[in-house]
């Protein structure tokens, strides 16, 4: 026989819901692991950079995590991830500078783009390429 017993606050720690949901000001809904969140931005631009992994030595949080990542032109980076987006916080792999004033950007495709002109020149070549191949598929 199957278990039906359901715990609402265990439900909302573990269902994502999307940022516009309804449920958003459900009691935890809207916190987020930011170490989850900074695998997600990993694995979605990895293929466009040289080089690119959450950081294991800097401390993680629900509100902060770090990336570390190497441009194409082989310049290194320790980025910020935090609710207000991602900013550059050295220029060095797991670490920190808090002189540096850097702006945050909202998404990680707008951060790349400033810093690196073979990420933006190489995601838009992958862009193209997957619009060639779904014109394609429309035509077969």
């Amino acid at each position: 026989r199957m278990e039906t017993d359901c715990n609402p606050m265990e439900m909302s720690n573990n269902m994502v819901f999307e940022e516009d949901s309804d449920y958003r000001d459900f009691d935890g809904a809207d916190v987020k692991d930011m170490r989850l969140e900074a695998e997600a931005v990993v694995n979605d631009v990895l293929f466009a950079v040289r080089n690119m992994f959450v950081s294991k030595t800097l401390p993680c949080a629900e509100d902060v995590a770090y990336i570390n990542v190497e441009t194409r032109e082989r310049n290194k980076y320790c980025l910020e991830l935090t609710e207000a987006g991602l900013r550059v916080v050295a220029y060095a792999f797991d670490q920190t500078d808090d002189s540096l004033q850097t702006p945050y950007h909202e998404t990680v495709y707008s951060l790349l783009d400033s810093l690196s002109p073979a990420y933006r020149e190489f995601f838009g070549n992958a862009l193209l390429q997957r619009l060639e191949a779904l014109k394609k598929d429309s035509q077969s």
